[in-house]
């Protein structure tokens, strides 16, 4: 149904690519984030940005710089938005573009982005139940994306206790789980993560700061931290 693209084959090999959310729609941003080793690049749509504040535009606003950021030749991956999302028309767009999967909260999948060519990154809320958890994997050919953090716990450090619901969301589920960095996640966090069977982490503003100094040094320890 989805094409098994390189990103695809490196997140069910255990390979553990490091994927990185752009804080803003900064061309500097994306370099410095694939200048320090990240794999591959998540930006947003339709969206306020809780971490950061930032709000992202539709899809006819953002064009002029996801055309941009086609032309870098990294994977990418979009937050297509929240209670608007992109159009039918939009998600084979953004598939032209060369946009290979999309990510938004279960309580947003609208069936028509199910029937688009993007491979879906439904998120988990920090409400979500093992319930929800097995209902979003039985979604073909999807990644879940584990969003799982209130928002009081934002920016602080990962607990053995966190670490245990990560690993407990990949037992439960055949499908890729990416960890998005709502917490502060270090280098050796990067590596745990790893041994418990998460397939990428997806460092966004709290772990890569907002400037392409911060991203390329953040980017850069986690990946030397893993030994790639």
């Amino acid at each position: 149904m989805y094409a098994t693209t390189p990103l695809y084959q490196k997140l069910t090999d255990g390979s553990f690519p490091v994927i990185v959310s752009l804080a803003r729609h900064d061309l500097d941003l994306a370099k410095a984030a694939l200048d320090g080793g990240a794999y591959a690049l998540k930006t947003h749509l339709n969206a306020y940005h809780r971490a950061t504040g930032t709000t992202f535009g539709s899809f006819a606003e953002e064009r002029p710089f996801f055309e941009q950021l086609a032309k870098l030749g990294c994977p990418l991956l979009v937050m297509a938005g929240q209670e608007t999302v992109p159009t039918a028309e939009e998600m084979d767009a953004l598939h032209a573009l060369g946009f290979e999967g999309f990510n938004v909260y279960v309580d947003h999948l609208q069936p028509h982005l199910l029937q688009s060519k993007l491979r879906p990154m439904p998120a988990l809320a920090s409400t979500s139940t093992p319930e929800d958890v097995t209902k979003i994997a039985a979604i073909p050919g999807c990644i879940i994306e584990a969003s799982i953090m209130p928002f009081e716990r934002y920016r602080t450090a990962m607990t053995p206790a966190d670490l245990r619901r990560y690993a407990e969301i990949v037992a439960a589920v055949d499908v890729p789980v990416i960890v998005p960095s709502q917490l502060a996640l270090t280098p050796s966090d990067a590596v745990a993560l790893r041994e418990v069977g998460i397939a990428s982490p997806l460092l966004g503003a709290i772990v890569t700061g907002d400037t392409p100094t911060s991203m390329k040094s953040a980017v850069k320890a986690i990946v030397a931290g893993l030994g790639s």
